[in-house]
């Protein structure tokens, strides 16, 4: 019976090849859509899931009260991994690190500027990186070595053995190679080059040893006997920072490192969420997808059902029952999505470069895991029962003996489950296409709104080696300003786009002690307002003429916090030292473009800072030829610090990697929104091709009394039309509870216009005609005599 059925499904399919190519065309590129849907979920599911002790290791967060808010950090005092290592039973292994930041390495003639991150020596017992060659129980204990992974060995010296060979930081330290492990996996938070002992970090700021309760510059991260302890090791770690120092403004909790890259969102002290929602969008959209085609194919099969009935009497006049026939048809719906995976394949692997270009990311096909295939067959079987369930229980409800007489099928109740079909398939294309407008909108408002200074030919170059000598600096700003390459140099302590740098050490007359105020803070040379293009709003910028060593600049929200609307002249503390407030500038976005600026501070200092987050910054005339001002600046900088790489950003790109998630976000919506509105396309034309077969005798009699091939467009238009009109009158509310919940997580957003709703609607009624015209012009050109002759 299984042969028998199979070579029916064959020569079903065969026969009928131009339905069997656009069934195996919506299928293929539901599935594939599906796929790579799913392999991109499963890469960002699986961050920071590669280490032996996940499930029990979590990373610690810093509750902030201020600002009449609470905010919640990764940042947190480095003693409190020893602290809580010494008072928490649970705790198996505490370790604490650095921030990853770009430093040079070099052997021999090798000079690398790679990411390093500075961590203790329990660093690799937590986290259980592949250890490629080296003893690990003595991985970061000296202060002078250094821990390679595998691709920054093979950088510094190719083939030969780095164990034990001796490396140069920044110019400056000897470090003995004491191992290899392997590259940190691309979907894990914490990303390293190589990493250096905390005690070589300690040696480098001396301030870190004497660092208490109150300084939070560091992650920290704790790995627990179980997960039974966590309810008592995060009772136990609330109250620690507050024990440690009583005037500190901090409350500890623990985080899992399973949810750190996912649910990295958080108000009022609790995790909200985060780039998780944005995977649950894509599961949905994925699997609507993949239900759309298997729609088409329910479609286009009861489309054919005519043709298909009298073959359903044959087999029950001669004792095929209703199971063996649903058996059948189930058999052309599996074998059709098997043939159809075979296809997705190949637009898989076509299109996943492409994608991973994109993403920024190494998606792949595993297909040695045996999960990989166990999913594949469970998604196929489930594709072809669920877009074969309802033909084959149609079809096979056929009484033979009207099939034989010759009766014309009653199809109202199918042809009303295919409407609602279709119409659903429109109600998702329109949400999508609204989704998609307002997403674009949202992105281009907030991409084209003005910063607070002017971003275009702005170079940011990191203040590293030579540069950090003010001398050096003086010799680089007077030759850029000479050669007319550059209208302003100036320097600041962190980068235009930078994060970090605040604390509560801001007070003025009036203010409440009891009230914690967190406000960011800069330091920055001469000429930072001339250099950048921030509105000076009142007084003036720190100047040469002035001794304003204690001298300010605030924002606009720092006055609005202070309650003066004319802060210019007045004394306030920082620290506990006087300083006075020389200007009043516009508040300029410097770390997320979605929300408003921060209170902000900047002081003026001659130290340019040694912590690798100073830079150096140069506005390039409009009027010069950029690419031969870079070229001047790249060749300064070359004779002034030639031990480093000419390594400079223009502001404007740095910016825009602040939008990556949401163009992400845009584009993949785009593409598989698109493909969405294709299949859609097929499922109406499979409505089209049935409604034409039901109706050809109908047409065929109204040609003949005069009806011309435009009334008969109309009248078969006319049906559909209706059908994406209800589907538009359902997908507006829906889709504007989407895009109102989306667009509540900025602070900065548009408003929901017309626009977004008259673009699907008008959209979806061109693709409507479009579709539904094809099928309507070839049956109203066909000749009336084929449908009569036989009455």
């Amino acid at each position: 019976m299984f042969k028998l059925n199979l070579r029916i499904a064959l020569r079903n399919l065969w026969k009928n090849k131009a339905y069997t190519l656009i069934n195996v065309g919506g299928l293929s590129i539901g599935l594939a859509s599906c796929m790579i849907l799913l392999l991109y979920i499963n890469y960002e599911w699986g961050y920071d899931k590669q280490f032996k002790n996940y499930k029990d290791t979590y990373m610690v967060y810093n509750n902030q009260k201020a600002n009449g808010g609470i905010f919640s950090v990764s940042a947190t005092p480095g003693v409190l991994a020893e602290g809580a290592k010494a008072e928490i039973a649970g705790v198996l292994q505490a370790t604490h690190i650095s921030w990853s930041a770009s430093e040079l390495l070099s052997y021999n003639q090798h000079n690398f500027k790679k990411s390093v991150t500075y961590a203790d020596s329990n660093f690799l017992k937590i986290f259980d990186y592949k250890v490629l060659q080296g003893n690990a129980a003595d991985f970061l204990k000296n202060p002078n070595s250094v821990v390679l992974t595998k691709s920054m060995a093979t950088a510094l010296f190719g083939k030969e053995d780095p164990l034990n060979k001796t490396v140069k930081l920044a110019q400056t330290e000897y470090l003995k190679v004491e191992g290899v492990i392997e590259d940190a996996p691309k979907n894990s938070s914490i990303q390293f080059d190589y990493l250096l002992p905390w005690t070589l970090y300690e040696k480098q700021n001396s301030w870190v040893k004497t660092a208490g309760w109150g300084s939070n510059f560091c992650m920290t991260f704790l790995l627990l006997k179980d997960n039974s302890f966590f309810s008592a090791a995060n009772t136990q770690l609330k109250g620690m920072i507050k024990r440690g120092d009583k005037d500190s403004n901090g409350e500890a909790f623990l985080h899992p490192l399973s949810k750190w890259h996912l649910y990295s969102t958080f108000e009022n002290g609790k995790s909200v969420g985060g780039k998780i929602q944005q995977l649950q969008i894509f599961l949905l959209l994925a699997f609507c997808i993949l239900l759309i085609a298997c729609v088409n194919f329910m479609n286009l099969s009861t489309a054919r059902s005519e043709k298909r009935s009298r073959e359903v009497g044959v087999r029950k006049a001669i004792g095929s029952s209703r199971k063996s026939l649903v058996s059948q048809f189930l058999m052309e719906s599996v074998l059709l999505a098997l043939i159809s995976m075979v296809f997705a394949f190949m637009l898989i692997e076509i299109a996943l470069p492409y994608f991973n270009g994109l993403l920024g990311i190494s998606l792949e096909i595993a297909y040695m895991e045996w999960k990989f295939w166990a999913v594949l067959i469970l998604l196929t079987l489930f594709t072809g029962l669920i877009a074969g369930s309802y033909p084959a229980f149609y079809l096979s409800s056929f009484d033979p003996i009207k099939v034989l007489k010759g009766f014309t099928l009653p199809g109202n109740s199918s042809l009303s489950i295919r409407k609602f079909l279709v119409v659903s398939q429109f109600v998702f294309a329109v949400c999508l296409i609204i989704c998609i407008t307002v997403i674009y909108q949202q992105l281009n408002y907030i991409k084209n709104k003005p910063v607070g200074y002017n971003k275009n030919n702005l170079i940011e170059i990191p203040v590293q080696g030579d540069l950090k000598m003010a001398s050096k600096f003086q010799v680089l700003k007077d030759n850029l300003l000479k050669s007319g390459y550059a209208s302003g140099v100036s320097y600041s302590s962190l980068s235009m786009t930078g994060w970090g740098n605040n604390g509560y050490g801001v007070s003025w007359p009036g203010k409440n002690e009891k009230e914690k105020v967190l406000v960011s803070y800069r330091n920055t040379g001469y000429d930072l307002i001339k250099t950048t293009g921030m509105e000076l709003i009142a007084g003036r910028d720190f100047s040469e003429k002035f001794a304003d060593s204690a001298s300010v600049l605030i924002n606009e929200t720092l006055a609005k916090t202070m309650g003066n609307r004319q802060p210019v002249g007045s004394v306030i503390k920082w620290d506990g030292r006087p300083v006075t407030i020389i200007g009043l500038i516009k508040d300029y976005i410097f770390e997320s473009p979605y929300q408003k600026s921060n209170a902000l501070l900047i002081s003026h200092t001659p130290d340019m800072g040694s912590d690798g987050s100073a830079v150096i910054l140069i506005k390039i005339p409009a009027e010069q030829n950029l690419s031969k001002a870079v070229d001047f600046i790249d060749d300064q900088l070359k004779i002034i610090n030639p031990q480093y790489p000419a390594d400079r950003h223009f502001v404007d790109e740095n910016f825009e990697q602040k939008f990556r998630n949401e163009k992400l976000l845009g584009t993949l919506s785009n593409w598989f929104g698109g493909f969405a509105v294709f299949i859609s396309c097929l499922g109406l034309l499979g409505l089209a091709l049935f409604m034409a077969e039901q109706r050809k005798k109908e047409i065929s009699i109204r040609k003949v009394l005069g009806a011309s091939s435009v009334n008969i467009l109309l009248l078969l238009n006319k049906d559909f039309i209706k059908l994406v009109f209800i589907a538009n009158l359902i997908a507006f509310p829906l889709a504007y509870v989407i895009v109102s919940r989306w667009l509540s997580n900025y602070d900065f957003r548009i408003s929901i216009s017309v626009f977004p709703f008259a673009i699907a609607a008008v959209l979806s009624v061109l693709i409507a005609l479009f579709t539904v015209s094809l099928q309507s012009f070839k049956v109203s050109k066909a000749n009336p005599v084929d449908a009569l002759k036989y009455e």
